[in-house]
């Protein structure tokens, strides 16, 4: 009897010490947690002191975790603790969001507050201006905790896909425009047109999606302008009309001219600044990959006419056309990418979106940290600053009102929103480097895009100087009975004589016949390129099946001429066209010129400087574009514009940097190639 109470005095004994012991773990833990919070709350005053170089180890050590108090039990936040079946504490298992909503250190305020409906536009927009500063603060060495690892690079290659798209865009009407002048019966007139259109829409573009993405968001705009442009490339490729062709090529360019400033305030968005430099002159590259890309598939595809076909006379989709087609594939892969990737946190934390936000810098953080081989290392943050949010009051009229009115009201006011953001880059502090910066952009833009445009022209002038000191002359010949079955190529008749000659499937390459004479001709199966009759006389002649349309007889007399089944539209060939691969051939090496200086400004970035290098890229540039005013020869341009192309790439690369880096979050998208 005596063993059974004191078995029961030793239970109870033993029951009562377990009581204890997860009280006194109770109680240590709400103590480690107010201490971890403590030195959160010295993000934002010890900070700067890091950005300045000084090391300050006691708060932050080296593998991203708080020190002082809480070193003890390193790593423990409110959202990462667990509790196992006898209530005790241990890390690792996800217990929800961290609530934004508690005063710091569980402590209430004291006395009044003023309550934001008191207060004016003004004072709401200081607070919101200080809550922003000591939120660049805080997100900077939350970055660093996440790390840099297989989540940057996964989105590197991602929106290098996206910039890739923006550089093929450049140069797909460089190389199409000689091909469809022919195939759509483009005038010279017109065909600065279609080597402009696509910049008026990437200018245009680069305004309305870089505001657009501060208010839906960096991956929704992306995803949104890329889909534009890849529809309207790939709709581009089966329009027959020149109207309708520049209209597509105007959209699509509307909707690539948002890649490059969303994508490089998307990507630093995840980057800290000790990588920054660096990593966007990595992505850079993508670019040039976009040029050599365009540059091979147009030196494979658009010189093989074969691969052409055509649905009667009036349809004819040319091997230019499969050209564009090749050209919009980049940019569908990247729309399809992006769908895997998360909006920026740092946008949904200005927004005010502090639990998405929480969780995608977390997604980023476990991420790397398993990449690592470290997967039991927690993320320890639980709360980040938001910036004090104003909201916006739209009247629109619900019960009275129709759809399409308040339609109206939201896209006008959405415009407004973009149109005042825009405004805002002219406004103090930013005002000296929006207008600086914007005129090393359009200075940059007009020299390496008009050079991209006008460089073809020009080695098609030389090989056409070329071509014409080669030309044949036969002035007072008299041709008669005669049956052409070849092909009369870069020839001149003047004054001639042809009677009862008969032109049967042949071609006319680059023939000019001037004041001639033709009586009792036949030609049937004629395909001609660049060939015009002028002030010439047809009598008694028969066109069956040729493509000589009245645009080709130039102050020409028909007297008795009959004409059957005309070819329509204009006729494109490059069956043995040396010039068409070597042209294409060439901007192949001016885009791979560019590769070293690409190595050079990703190596260089971060230690000679930002703006050391934009400014030295600039001079070299602007001096070996200078040389090209003397070349005569095709050898000289070339080198001149492969030394132009590789110099210069390192201005753009800084200038991409600098922007991102002298603007806040809400204006950086606003300046843009």
């Amino acid at each position: 009897m005596d063993g059974a109470y004191k078995m029961e005095d030793r239970t109870s004994l033993v029951k009562g010490a377990q009581d204890i012991a997860k009280e006194v773990k109770k109680q240590t833990a709400k103590k480690v947690n107010k201490t971890v919070d403590k030195a959160q709350e010295g993000y934002t005053q010890r900070s700067y002191n890091r950005f300045q170089g000084e090391e300050d180890a006691e708060y932050y050590t080296e593998g991203g975790n708080y020190a002082g108090e809480a070193n003890e039990d390193e790593g423990s936040s409110d959202a990462t603790e667990g509790h196992d079946e006898d209530d005790e504490v241990y890390e690792g298992e996800y217990q929800g969001i961290p609530s934004t909503a508690q005063n710091k250190d569980g402590v209430a305020a004291l006395g009044p507050t003023k309550r934001d409906d008191y207060k004016d536009r003004n004072e709401l927009e200081t607070e919101r201006k200080a809550d922003e500063e000591e939120l660049a603060q805080q997100y900077e060495l939350i970055i660093q905790e996440c790390g840099h690892g297989r989540f940057q690079w996964a989105l590197f290659f991602v929106l290098g896909m996206a910039l890739m798209a923006d550089g093929v865009e450049v140069f797909v009407v460089g190389f199409v425009l000689p091909s469809a002048e022919t195939d759509i019966c483009i005038p010279n007139s017109g065909s600065g047109w279609l080597g402009s259109i696509v910049y008026l829409g990437m200018m245009v573009g680069a305004f309305f999606w870089g505001g657009l993405a501060d208010k839906v968001g960096r991956r929704q705009s992306l995803l949104i302008c890329m889909s534009v442009n890849g529809f309207f490339a790939f709709l581009s490729s089966f329009v027959q009309g020149y109207g309708f062709f520049l209209f597509c090529r105007l959209l699509s360019g509307f909707g690539i001219g948002g890649a490059v400033p969303v994508v490089f305030s998307y990507f630093s968005e995840f980057l800290a600044r000790e990588k920054r430099g660096e990593h966007l002159s990595w992505l850079c590259m993508f670019w040039m990959i976009g040029g050599i890309y365009a540059s091979a598939m147009a030196w494979a595809i658009i010189p093989h006419y074969g691969w052409s076909f055509s649905m009667g006379s009036a349809y004819q989709f040319h091997s230019w056309r499969v050209f564009v087609v090749m050209c919009a594939l980049p940019c569908v892969s990247a729309v399809v990418a992006l769908t895997f990737m998360p909006e920026s946190p740092r946008f949904l934390l200005e927004a005010g979106k502090h639990d998405e936000a929480w969780m995608i810098l977390k997604q980023i953080h476990d991420t790397n940290m398993r990449a690592r081989g470290q997967p039991e290392k927690v993320f320890t943050v639980n709360r980040i600053k938001t910036p004090k949010q104003i909201d916006e009051l739209i009247e629109i009229e619900n019960d009275t009102g129709t759809w399409y009115k308040r339609c109206y009201v939201r896209v006008r006011t959405e415009l407004d929103g973009i149109w005042l953001t825009f405004m805002r880059c002219f406004n103090y502090p930013v005002k000296d480097n929006t207008t600086k910066l914007a005129a090393v952009w359009f200075t940059l833009s007009f020299g390496y895009y008009g050079l991209s445009v006008w460089f073809p022209d020009v080695i098609k002038h030389l090989q056409a100087e070329e071509y014409a000191t080669r030309r044949k002359t036969f002035e007072f010949e008299k041709v008669k009975d005669i049956n052409f079955n070849f092909t009369l190529e870069n020839q001149v008749y003047s004054n001639g004589i042809f009677i009862n000659d008969r032109f049967t499937m042949m071609k006319f390459k680059s023939v000019t016949f001037e004041d001639t004479l033709f009586k009792n001709c036949y030609f049937e199966d004629v395909t001609t390129l660049s060939t015009y009759f002028r002030n010439c006389t047809f009598m008694d002649t028969k066109f069956f099946n040729a493509d000589l349309e009245p645009y080709k007889y130039s102050d020409s007399r028909f007297i008795n001429c009959t004409f059957d089944h005309n070819k329509t539209g204009c006729q494109i060939s490059f069956d043995d066209d040396y010039s068409a691969y070597w042209i294409y051939f060439v901007n192949f090496l001016g885009t791979l010129a560019v590769l070293p200086g690409n190595i050079v400004s990703a190596l260089l970035m971060d230690r000679i400087g930002r703006l050391t290098m934009l400014g030295g890229s600039m001079i070299l540039s602007g001096i070996s574009c200078f040389f090209l005013w003397f070349g005569t020869s095709e050898s000289m341009m070339i080198g001149m514009l492969c030394l132009y192309n590789g110099l210069t790439i390192s201005a753009w690369n800084s200038l991409d940097v600098i922007t991102v880096e002298l603007y806040p979050t809400d204006r950086r998208k606003q300046l843009g190639r």
